[in-house]
């Protein structure tokens, strides 16, 4: 259910391990116009998915950005920052309390500095700028990007659902995973659907699914992709 292109990377992983991946994105990336105001200054910059990085990589606006710290909120999201040239990169544990502390510790507020600039998408899980306020960190927040969700499943995949060779589903977010139910809402294929095992990158994305009828559940030990595909692997292993 990840959003090309994150999901090509996704689905060489699954190969590696032994399993066949059949993509079925429900969102998909749009960068919005990205403009700062002139004189506008910042101490640094916080992402906390790739798809921001993604949307700001051709703006002419990149270098006036290049020399700040930047708070990511995990590997794959720091390494994404170091391609298009940023240099000073911290990485968090792979979730938005993680990346928080790590802020709070490493970029405590100083009277009279510039804000940090949160590059964010229209539709946010939480409100990481909020949570950072009341630990008196200030944040300006610029949406640089939306994620718009698709209706439907591509024919290969309402297939492979109604031929009942899919053997489990991933999520990466719960955004995602709302649109994956409103799916085989939709298409009559939600008692096969949710009757497979889903594995899921946090408790947030298991909540959404147990609540429209899943009960093969599991969640990842770590926010992050590795984690995720071990519990997939034990989901498989368990049957």
């Amino acid at each position: 259910m990840r959003p090309a292109p994150d999901n090509d990377v996704t689905a060489d992983a699954l190969r590696r391990r032994g399993f066949e991946p059949l993509l079925a994105p429900m969102l998909t990336f749009q960068a919005l116009r990205f403009q700062i105001e002139e004189g506008r200054e910042f101490r640094g910059l916080i992402v906390t998915s790739t798809n921001a990085l993604r949307a700001i990589a051709a703006s002419p606006q990149l270098a006036q950005l290049q020399d700040l710290s930047v708070f990511a909120v995990g590997a794959r999201t720091a390494q994404a920052a170091r391609d298009i040239g940023f240099h000073n990169v911290r990485a968090a544990e792979g979730d938005a309390s993680a990346l928080r502390d790590l802020i709070v510790a490493k970029a405590p507020e100083r009277r009279g500095v510039a804000p940090l600039l949160y590059l964010a998408a229209t539709d946010v899980s939480r409100d990481l700028a909020g949570e950072l306020g009341l630990r008196g960190v200030n944040v300006a927040a610029i949406a640089v990007y939306r994620m718009v969700q698709l209706d439907d499943f591509a024919e290969p995949v309402r297939a492979a659902f109604a031929s009942q060779t899919i053997e489990a589903v991933l999520h990466f977010s719960r955004r995602s995973a709302l649109a994956f139910i409103r799916a085989v809402q939709r298409s009559g294929q939600e008692i096969t659907a949710l009757a497979l095992p889903q594995l899921c990158l946090s408790e947030p994305i298991a909540a959404a699914l147990r609540d429209a009828g899943a009960n093969r559940l599991g969640v990842a030990k770590a926010p992050t992709e590795a984690g995720l595909l071990d519990a997939l692997e034990q989901a498989v292993r368990a049957r």
